[in-house]
């Protein structure tokens, strides 16, 4: 495995979530921090797309994924949006921490996960 590392910060993904109904009536934003370990080292990619993991291709999934249901638990988001990640070749591993906007007089709150390919729950 690698110890080469893709970011994506912030990304803002519209989801159904929370444990009240009246939370889930709408849709609301959240925001995903992931870094992604790929299985192969950035060294020899070639300047090549095909070398490495598309990060666009993820960040298009996750939005597929986040907006697809709902869901009461933000554990169970990040559960979903790792597995996303990790069913792209070329991914070794996932650090995935999801961030809610919903406590009042508190900038958010989030949990953060790791996962890697092939890994028993």
């Amino acid at each position: 495995m690698s110890s080469d590392r893709i970011q994506i910060r912030g990304l803002r993904l519209v989801t159904r979530v929370g444990v009240p109904d009246e939370e889930r009536a709408l849709p609301q934003s959240v925001a995903a921090n992931l870094s992604i370990t790929p299985t192969k080292s950035f060294r020899n990619l070639g300047d090549r797309i095909e070398g490495t993991v598309d990060y666009y291709a993820v960040s298009q999934r996750l939005r597929e994924v986040a907006s697809a249901g709902e869901r009461r638990l933000i554990e169970t988001l990040a559960e979903d949006l790792a597995a996303a990640v990790l069913a792209f070749e070329g991914v070794a591993a996932v650090t995935l921490e999801i961030e809610k906007f919903i406590l009042a007089d508190c900038d958010r709150v989030s949990v953060e996960i790791s996962r890697a390919r092939n890994e028993a729950g």
